[in-house]
């Protein structure tokens, strides 16, 4: 692939739970992402999704191969990669505006400027004039909103998304998706994006890539043929029902191997 941005190359991992014995979550994967691509993973669960994001992140060691950024290697966390999780992970004793101002502590900016941007964020994700709440009187979206803003404040080039959206109603969900695909057009960062949901991973991916169950490798990387901008109606199409169609064959063929169920 020409203008790499991260490369997994023949990464494994294996962990030993509490209680048991070695698990490989991960075996020889290979996989290339391009500058601005936005790539979403989908699998069976415990195939190993959130952990390829993770090791991306440089939150888990990697032992056995190589994952470059930029054609660094990725040792620790660091700036240049930004991550939104399922459950939101805002201090709940912070405001929305206090809670975006955290990630932009160690910027070196004056503290009007980061004031200044913290609200160019907060507007972003639509939640002017809820500055001063707290979390628990936001909704599940809300929170969602505030995590996003407090990301992209930090101007990362990497998005990492585990599930952002998996914990949200689906009317909810339906509008962060939206927003975070006008966001992603304005700002063309590199996303990789976990999600079960094959539908929302059509409509926001340009390459989908299906991982086989664990430990999990890549079985199939399938590019969306959509037009962009992706409105709703698109999900009407045919050709985004084709889509759909194909990854979940794949995902359910997986899914049945590990649950002990011949194909």
């Amino acid at each position: 692939m020409t203008n790499t941005k991260i490369k997994f190359d023949k990464v494994e991992f294996t962990y030993t739970p509490p209680s048991g014995r070695p698990v490989q979550a991960l075996e020889r994967l290979d996989l290339d992402i391009a500058t601005d691509e936005f790539v979403v993973i989908v699998g069976p669960s415990g195939c190993g999704k959130s952990t390829l994001l993770y090791l991306l992140g440089g939150f888990l060691p990697l032992v056995q191969g190589e994952i470059l950024i930029d054609g660094r290697k990725v040792t620790r966390p660091g700036p240049d990669r930004g991550i939104v999780f399922q459950h939101f992970a805002l201090f709940p004793w912070k405001t929305v505006r206090q809670n975006v101002l955290y990630g932009l502590e160690r910027k070196t900016m004056s503290a009007s400027q980061r004031q200044e941007l913290a609200q160019k964020h907060i507007d972003l994700v639509k939640l002017t004039g809820f500055e001063d709440s707290w979390p628990a009187q936001l909704s599940g979206g809300m929170k969602q909103r505030v995590a996003i803003a407090r990301t992209l404040a930090t101007d990362p080039d990497v998005l990492l998304m585990d599930e952002p959206f998996g914990a949200l109603d689906a009317q909810t969900r339906g509008i962060l998706q939206e927003e975070l695909l006008a966001i992603w057009g304005s700002r063309r960062k590199t996303v990789l994006f976990v999600t079960h949901d094959v539908n929302e991973a059509v409509l926001l991916a340009d390459r989908v890539v299906v991982m086989s169950a664990r430990p999990g490798r890549i079985k199939s990387t399938i590019k969306i043929k959509l037009p962009r901008p992706r409105t709703p109606e698109v999900a009407l199409s045919a050709q985004f029902v084709d889509h759909c169609r194909e990854i979940w064959d794949l995902v359910r063929e997986e899914a049945l191997k590990a649950s002990g169920v011949r194909t």
